[in-house]
């Protein structure tokens, strides 16, 4: 079964279970500074899962165009990957756990073919928080998965949550029995020995946790499961590694033709970074040396490191990247619609990257002449480090140049240093990122409602061209990208201000309605990010000033907001403004 048949699959299935298939989320999140891009499924539909109303209904289904940036460096091995596509199905105050249980188990046997008797299932053991889950147990019994493959674990296993605070609660998971021996009498699904495979989480949202700690029950119970694509591909196939699958074959096999010398880590880390790059291109990031452009760089830069390590021409990057689009053009349009596009930004930080090494090569043959004038004939790992923090030039580089001057090269100083350097950026990361995916409160939803005044109001002083290029709201703080050709003066940046509280001051009703996407262009709503509205749409109405697509929530009325104040105008990019405000 292909990978575009257990797509199709999933969503019918689910649909003629009475779920609307809506579309993919962007890579990039709107709205959401907790993250750098979407990393599950759940994360587009924070706001239904609390309670606001989704317009296409309360049972949803969807693929999720995913990206988590913690295993980059793992890349390489039999089963990491940045980019993944998750499938999921939600039920928003629905059905729960039986009902949620009875269809998963179905889907498996009955539409993937997969054999009961190698499904193993795992469910929540209980704690202070929230009792042992015997209701998903008895809902696993009644469909036949007997007492001795049903095993409960505690919230390390058993409990999802997104961020430090949001929406969470118990999950039970499925795992497929490959066939391995058992590594021992106490071998279960939390081993590591590779014996289980996990292929489907269904997460039982009827938590939320707040930043103070407390885990109160939300006000409706829901189910959001997620299921990967890439590894029901590989399993399904009989095969031990994604990258046997058709996602990845054919650019794998040309990369074998292709290189001089042949690393199956190096071609693993080629094709899956290279199609990963694309995805995040294809949905409007570009390289920069902060957040997710840096992400972006760092994917471009370490394969092009190995595709020099497997020795193929820097030129056949350009016939690598229409390989892919071929290849997950059926799955992805979006990559055939922005092909020139994606291949000029990885050709273009291609280029860049080759500069830096060449920069690099010559700081090293500065510190070869060096040690030779110090008779030295060991390259230390603190002289390695330093070449890749400064310079980016990477160590394996390094190790092979002075190799082939004869001299040796200690890691061990070198492993330590790096292991330190992951530790702050990911520390740094963390607490850049700690507001939680879900942070959805009085504030933030004031400033959600802000932009839309924003918005508008640009567009009175500067043009119909001023667009939302994306937005990033805080409980501090909003931060909103526009397209505009040049800096804005002080006079049209008070004209904006006048002009947004002006409508805070008239108290204006915030109104929502649902309607078909072609209603709302026609009732003259702005939609920003038209690929990821379904057919059915809200729409949010303020007063006579503003009406535009958008998920929500919002304020009931404009004078909630306090005063508007412009802090900041700056560049974002080329051609792109940004505007920082608070209201006070």
């Amino acid at each position: 079964m292909k990978a575009i048949e257990i797509r199709n699959k999933f969503l019918k299935f689910f649909e003629n279970h009475g779920h609307t298939i809506i579309p993919s989320s962007p890579l990039i999140p709107e709205n959401d500074p907790s993250v750098l891009f979407t990393t599950a499924g759940m994360q587009p539909l924070v706001p239904y899962l609390l309670g606001e109303k989704h317009p296409a209904g309360k049972r949803i289904t969807d693929y999720q165009k995913c990206l988590r940036t913690n295993d980059i460096d793992e890349v390489g091995d039999n089963r990491h990957l940045t980019y993944f596509e998750m499938l999921g199905n939600w039920s928003l105050g629905d059905y729960f756990k039986e009902e949620a249980i009875s269809m998963s188990y179905e889907l498996l046997t009955k539409e993937f073919g997969i054999d009961p008797n190698k499904l193993s299932v795992t469910c929540f053991a209980g704690d202070e928080d929230a009792p042992r889950d015997n209701v998903a147990a008895q809902a696993w019994k009644k469909v036949g998965i007997p007492e001795e493959r049903i095993y409960f674990y505690g919230k390390e296993n058993n409990w999802w949550i997104a961020g430090e605070e949001g929406p969470c609660g118990p999950d039970t998971e499925m795992f497929l029995d490959t066939g391995k021996k058992a590594c021992g009498p106490n071998c279960g699904p939390d081993c590591e020995c590779g014996k289980y495979v996990e292929i489907w989480n269904n997460v039982f949202m009827e938590y939320y946790k707040s930043k103070d700690g407390n885990i109160p029950k939300l006000k409706q119970q829901n189910v959001d499961t997620g299921l990967g694509l890439e590894r029901m591909t590989m399993l399904l196939q009989g095969r031990k590694t994604p990258f046997e699958t058709e996602l990845f074959s054919p650019v794998m096999d040309q990369l074998k033709s292709l290189a001089k010398v042949d690393y199956i880590e190096s071609r693993r880390i080629v094709a899956e970074h290279l199609r990963a790059s694309m995805m995040i291109i294809a949905d409007g990031a570009k390289p920069s040396n902060i957040d997710r452009g840096y992400v972006l760089r760092k994917l471009i830069r370490r394969m092009t490191r190995h595709l020099n390590k497997l020795q193929i021409d820097l030129k056949e990057l350009s016939n690598l990247v229409d390989l892919y689009v071929e290849t997950l053009k059926e799955l992805y349009p979006e990559l055939e619609k922005n092909k020139e596009m994606i291949k000029q930004t990885i050709l273009e930080e291609k280029d860049k990257f080759v500069k830096t090494l060449s920069h690099g090569e010559k700081e090293f043959e500065k510190v070869i002449s060096k040690a030779k004038q110090e008779n030295k004939n060991v390259i230390d790992g603190y002289t390695i480090f330093k070449l890749y923090e400064t310079y980016g030039f990477p160590p394996e580089i390094t190790m092979d140049l002075a190799k082939e001057q004869g001299f040796q090269t200690d890691l061990s100083e070198f492993d330590k240093l790096f292991k330190e350097h992951q530790e702050k950026s990911r520390q740094g990361s963390e607490q850049k990122f700690k507001g939680g995916l879900a942070e959805q409160n009085e504030q933030t939803i004031a400033y959600h409602t802000a932009t839309h005044l924003l918005h508008k109001a640009l567009q009175i002083v500067l043009g119909e061209h001023a667009k939302q290029k994306g937005s990033n709201i805080t409980s501090e703080r909003l931060r909103f990208d526009f397209t505009h050709p040049e800096k804005m003066t002080a006079e049209q940046l008070k004209q904006v201000e006048n002009i947004v509280n002006e409508q805070i001051k008239r108290d204006l009703p915030v109104t929502c309605e649902e309607m078909t996407l072609e209603e709302a262009k026609d009732a003259g709503a702005t939609g920003l990010f038209e690929s990821k509205y379904g057919e059915r749409v809200k729409v949010y109405t303020i007063g006579d000033f503003s009406k535009e697509i958008c998920g929500g929530p919002h304020v009931s009325h404009t004078g909630e907001l306090g005063h508007f104040k412009i802090k900041k105008e700056e560049s974002s990019s080329a051609g792109v403004r940004r505007i920082k405000a608070v209201l006070e």
